[in-house]
């Protein structure tokens, strides 16, 4: 399977093996039996089904036009596919530390690499902190079998982060509410961005997906304070549906406005 070697490849791969099923139009990628890491719709193979990836498109509210979008953890490839079907003018980068879940990538319609878009084979934690400067984006999304790997939920790791980040920048943190490790990893992210984060309540069951920026414009500045006063829009149904608002936003300005209007800043 073609994919870019790089130097912070990991020296062994991990011991379970994962799992593919396709029944009822749906195709899922388990690290265990019933734990599904990621969900494809075989007749849209592009679209998120999982609450919680939807809620990652939130970035926009800070970066509606990245140019660099880099992933860390391809899985089944739902967020790349996402992103190189409505971002066409950024550069996406995956690095995904699993040789064998980058195997699956045709299983999972993740597109081939290419002049915008690349699956590195790496440990993310090293390559991150060999690429300072280099994202408008960043999606971290890096669970396995046992959850939040170790070298992910550090406060060296959300450094590198901020340091992998251009000005401007906005993380995008997948962080599991019953890990034992929830506090330690919310401290480290709130210390490292100096109280620069937010996210949404009740949009992704036991997932918070936490918006962190680097060093942001005055607009977004406001923009994140007033998110992270009501934990959002002030409650569970309105976050919802500002999500499923931000989501339409990103299909009609990629697929249904003319190329000229493509680069309108959303009013939200």
């Amino acid at each position: 399977m073609p994919h870019h070697d790089d130097p912070f490849r990991p020296s062994s791969p991990p011991s379970s093996a994962p799992l593919v099923r396709t029944r009822r139009g749906r195709r899922t990628l388990e690290f265990a039996p019933g734990d599904i890491q990621s969900e494809m719709l075989l007749a849209r193979p592009d679209a998120l089904t999982l609450d919680y990836l939807r809620a990652m498109m939130g970035f926009v509210l800070f970066q509606p036009r990245p140019r660099r979008i880099v992933m860390v953890g391809l899985g089944g490839g739902s967020l790349a596919k996402f992103c190189h079907r409505h971002f066409p003018a950024a550069h996406i980068t995956v690095i995904e530390l699993r040789a064998d879940v980058i195997a699956l990538r045709d299983a999972f319609h993740v597109p081939p690499d290419g002049p915008r878009f690349a699956v590195v084979h790496a440990d993310a934690a090293d390559w991150l902190a060999a690429h300072p400067g280099t994202a408008d984006v960043l999606l971290v999304d890096g669970f396995d079998a046992r959850g939040l790997p170790e070298r992910l939920a550090d406060a060296a790791f959300y450094a590198d982060c901020r340091r992998a980040l251009r000005p401007g920048g906005v993380l995008v943190a997948n962080v599991f509410t019953y890990d034992p490790r929830y506090r330690d990893v919310m401290a480290a992210l709130d210390g490292t961005f100096a109280g620069r984060i937010c996210w949404f309540d009740k949009v992704a069951g036991n997932n918070r997906i936490v918006y962190a920026l680097r060093q942001p414009a005055d607009a977004a500045t406001r923009r994140l304070a007033a998110l992270a006063r009501h934990r959002g829009f002030g409650a569970g149904l309105l976050n919802r549906l500002a999500i499923r608002f931000i989501l339409a936003w990103i299909a009609s300005r990629s697929v249904l406005a003319p190329p000229q209007l493509r680069s309108v800043r959303p009013r939200l």
